[in-house]
């Protein structure tokens, strides 16, 4: 079990991934936890389109659900777009905004990432507030500028270690098979601890900084037990409940 002042967090993403169907893998998930201690919170991202059947299928269950994104308005003319309350009121308790993708995809700017955040605590969620490099800051020696200038861009005063986690993703890593060393991930969370408490004070110290990008079984261990990292944000190996069980049997071995 990896030590952790902080009650870790896996988070499971499920991009856009997942029909009907794979309702089957998480009550699957639900069934291998029951009755299990953990040591850590454990929480599933499904797109839009499953989140209130996922809700359902876990309302007795310990794990969480989340949205992967949200709109900064709570309703309005804006086709195809959801708002936080709606996300709420799919029965999630947390959602993910300012995600690589959306940043890379969409645009999204850190300006419009601090409005998502906040929209989050507005109505009621978590924000799990997605930051990190490209290969080519990485490459120009930039990675730390970038993370304290997305930190500063995209953490909205109303955050709090009870309304919000950060997760670093280094752009180049995710979905990739790459990971950084163990130092490379260590730096960079240790910079974001201390310039999350230069910023919002002592609470800073209890926002759970979270690791994404590549993470599986077999790779999760070593990099859970990094000083700062007080969990995980997984893509693909959440898709498979027996994947995703191999990364939280870290905190609870099963």
């Amino acid at each position: 079990m990896v030590a952790t002042t902080l009650m870790p967090l896996v988070v499971g993403n499920w991009k856009m991934h997942g029909l009907s169907a794979s309702l089957a893998e998480i009550r699957l998930l639900a069934a291998m936890l029951e009755g299990v201690e953990l040591a850590c919170d454990v929480a599933i991202c499904p797109p839009a389109t499953l989140l209130r059947s996922v809700s359902e299928a876990l309302e007795e269950s310990v794990i969480a659900v989340g949205g992967q994104d949200c709109r900064p308005e709570p309703s309005g003319a804006y086709t195809g777009d959801v708002s936080a309350e709606m996300i709420r009121d799919a029965g999630a308790t947390l959602v993910i905004v300012g995600h690589s993708e959306r940043r890379g995809f969409h645009g999204e700017t850190d300006e419009l990432v601090r409005e998502k955040a906040a929209a989050a605590h507005r109505a009621g969620l978590v924000s799990i507030i997605c930051i990190g490099e490209t290969e080519a800051q990485r490459d120009a020696g930039n990675t730390l500028d970038v993370i304290r200038s997305q930190l500063d861009g995209s953490v909205p005063a109303t955050s709090t270690a009870g309304n919000t986690v950060l997760a670093y993703e280094p752009v180049w890593a995710i979905g990739s098979g790459r990971t950084p060393t163990e130092e490379q991930i260590g730096e960079v969370h240790d910079v974001i601890r201390s310039h999350l408490t230069s910023g919002l004070g002592r609470d800073a110290d209890e926002i759970r900084l979270l690791y994404g990008g590549s993470m599986k079984p077999q790779n999760a261990a070593s990099i859970l037990k990094i000083p700062n990292v007080d969990g995980g944000l997984v893509g693909q190996a959440s898709l498979s409940a027996k994947d995703f069980l191999g990364i939280i049997a870290v905190f609870a071995p099963l």
